[in-house]
């Protein structure tokens, strides 16, 4: 029997405490990729009513992560790079996420990836107290800190949502 360790190390290159949260923020996002890599794409796409499809999940996660860097984070627009990666609007006339269908898992994936890499590099130089400064917005104040707590629950919250939806799904095929 293989002894297992479950331990949190920081991202290399971070503060310590900013990279065992973004160790966090990765260790969800490796969970999402492991359990889906090689999904067809008819269990992307699928949509069951009143529930998203996983593709619209995964689209929905990288989109918010992009918004709350840029917004919330750097405070500026989005570059256009970034904005040609969302195709789709957010949400339809009805207020539900956008149904995000046709595209691979591994575009899927290279979306997410991109995002996060450009999310993980706003936050190699940054000590703790740009860290832990709220950012002063119209509605309301955020840190940074907490903009990566969010993001963290924000997607173990949608991972939840796709497992169980790929073990329905996949209960439907068997």
């Amino acid at each position: 029997m293989t002894r297992k360790s479950f331990l949190m190390m920081p991202l290399p290159g971070y503060e310590p405490e900013i990279g065992r949260w973004l160790w966090s923020l990765e260790d969800v996002r490796r969970t999402i990729k492991e359990r889906l890599a090689g999904l067809s794409q008819d269990l992307i796409d699928r949509r069951l009513e009143g529930r998203h499809s996983i593709g619209s999940l995964l689209y929905h996660i990288a989109l918010i992560e992009a918004d709350w860097l840029y917004e919330e984070v750097l405070c500026s627009g989005w570059p256009s790079e970034v904005q040609a990666m969302f195709p789709l609007e957010h949400r339809n006339s009805s207020g539900e996420l956008a149904h995000f269908q046709g595209e691979t898992i591994e575009a899927h994936f290279d979306r997410m990836d991109s995002i996060r890499e450009i999310f993980l590099s706003h936050f190699r130089t940054m000590d703790m107290k740009d860290w832990r400064k709220p950012r002063v917005l119209p509605n309301y104040d955020v840190t940074p800190e907490w903009v990566v707590y969010h993001l963290v629950e924000h997607e173990a919250h949608h991972r939840g949502q796709i497992f169980q939806l790929l073990n329905y799904l996949e209960q439907l095929e068997d």
